[in-house]
């Protein structure tokens, strides 16, 4: 007996009763301020600020496996979606497809109880056919007599750090995870059967340890955490758990390695502490989000008459477009020139020129090189910086 799933008493999980109560109030108070600041908002700024944290929530949680997306693609196809372009814009990569069609039906079907068919859904969504060498399973239960194991390190020398139930429980095994899911699920009118971030933070280690499908479990899993915390608050909830997740990726898996070990006596007081933290951190991060939205519409609101040509635009739009945290450096003249294709004594014009106009704002410590941040009259946020991450993003 090595696992969670291997002890007599699985899956009966025991943690004390007031395990992530702080942060469970702590999220509660806050929920209610964030739908307040959103409801403020004008309708379209209201979509931006959802299509933010989903674009977020995309992004984080295909990085979390390995898959990096472009962000302007999940943005145009979350976009596509909403019925923000018309007509909707072209997306080519399947991948981006299908996380974004996911991020769409966890929130659209708050309200409703999870099936198999849901889940097999989602990881068509999550894993489109083609593309890969060795396909996986897709849309179905592992089927696989070899064991579903997560392992680490070189072949020859990797270390086993789970083992999943075989696929010959799987069926019944999941069918008690969603009998106890949808029977835990919050009735309006009656009182709350467990705090949203407990049943979330047990949903997500349950699924995780019957590790389901073949590939795909970890963004499917937190899916669900999502759709449990949409289901306390009875609307899709303003957060985006990946990313929190993101920020201390080794400090997740270490707490989902611990929980899965049988020799915890399914004591899982640790993990549901652990995970209503994040889910705490996420909210945290969803108001800056909001406030970044709310910098954006006050910026063209004070921009509307404010001159500037088509390589200006571009860019504001651009820096604006990728979020809070797309830009971490700030943007330069040689940067600005690659961007727009334009002259190096253009480039210095155009900048010089918003900045002036106080669509700028020069970032400290540049020295000779003077990079800029858009100003947002919000004076509660700090100016968007610069220069992705990606330099290929300024290639136009």
């Amino acid at each position: 007996m090595k696992y969670n799933w291997q002890h007599p008493n699985w899956p009966n999980f025991v943690y004390q009763p007031q395990a992530g109560q702080a942060a469970h109030s702590q999220f509660t108070l806050n929920a209610g301020k964030l739908t307040g600041k959103v409801s403020m908002l004008e309708k379209s700024d209201q979509y931006d600020a959802y299509l933010e944290l989903m674009v977020s929530e995309a992004i984080s949680t295909s990085a979390i496996e390995g898959e990096i997306l472009d962000r302007a693609s999940v943005r145009s196809s979350l976009k596509n979606h909403l019925g923000m372009t018309l007509p909707p814009e072209r997306i080519i990569d399947p991948k981006v497809l299908g996380i974004s069609a996911l991020m769409m039906d966890v929130r659209k079907n708050i309200n409703q109880s999870l099936s198999k068919a849901t889940l097999c859904q989602w990881h068509k969504m999550v894993l489109p056919e083609g593309g890969v060498l060795h396909q996986p399973l897709i849309g179905e239960y592992r089927q696989s007599l070899e064991p579903m194991q997560i392992v680490s390190g070189p072949i020859g020398y990797q270390q086993v750090h789970f083992e999943a139930p075989p696929a010959t429980e799987l069926d019944s095994q999941m069918a008690i995870f969603l009998e106890w899911y949808n029977n835990t699920a919050p009735i309006i009118g009656e009182p709350e059967k467990m705090p949203c971030t407990q049943r979330a933070a047990l949903a997500h280690l349950w699924f995780e340890s019957i590790h389901p499908f073949d590939d795909g479990n970890g963004r499917i899993g937190r899916a669900i955490a999502e759709h449990a915390i949409g289901q306390g608050l009875g609307q899709p909830p303003l957060l985006s758990i990946s990313s929190a997740v993101e920020l201390d990726r080794s400090t997740y898996y270490e707490q989902l390695h611990q929980a899965s070990l049988a020799d915890t006596n399914l004591d899982v007081t640790r993990w549901v502490e652990y995970f209503s933290t994040v889910i705490s951190l996420a909210q945290v991060n969803a108001g800056e989000n909001i406030a970044f939205v709310l910098g954006k519409a006050q910026f063209w609101d004070t921009h509307r008459n404010t001159p500037m040509n088509d390589r200006q635009k571009k860019l504001i739009k651009k820096m604006l477009d990728a979020g809070k945290d797309g830009y971490v450096t700030g943007i330069n003249a040689k940067k600005y020139q690659n961007m727009t294709r334009c002259s190096r004594a253009t480039a210095t014009r155009d900048l010089t020129d918003l900045y002036k106009k106080r669509v700028l704002a020069k970032l400290p410590g540049s020295g000779r090189n003077t990079r800029y941040g858009v100003l947002l009259p919000n004076p509660t946020q700090e100016p968007v910086y610069g220069q992705t991450q990606n330099d290929n993003e300024f290639d136009i």
